[in-house]
């Protein structure tokens, strides 16, 4: 299972405390079990909250197609030029 990242863990946290805020105030609850069922409902809901909140593509990924890899920098220059110069099309110039 995958760690939460710290979007994820604001939501939830935040979701958390203000529903629990919320909750107890509009049922002006006193008795202990009232204070537990609120508490639990907002932990549900901030698991919720920070389970449904969209990941951010990873930089790496999304710049380049699946089946190329990277080289360093420097290494393969020579050979990417000679491949693309061997497969540009020549056409004749009068047709």
């Amino acid at each position: 299972m995958p760690r939460p990242n710290a979007a994820q863990l604001a939501y939830g946290s935040c979701t958390v405390i203000f529903s629990t805020l919320a909750m107890l105030l509009l049922s002006q609850t006193s008795s202990g079990l009232g204070i537990a069922v609120i508490a639990l409902a907002a932990l549900a809901l901030g698991l919720l909250v920070a389970v449904t909140v969209p990941l951010p593509k990873s930089a790496s990924a999304a710049g380049r197609p699946a089946g190329r890899r990277q080289t360093p920098a420097g290494h393969g220059t020579a050979a990417a030029v000679r491949s693309a110069n061997a497969k540009s099309v020549h056409e004749p110039a009068n047709p």
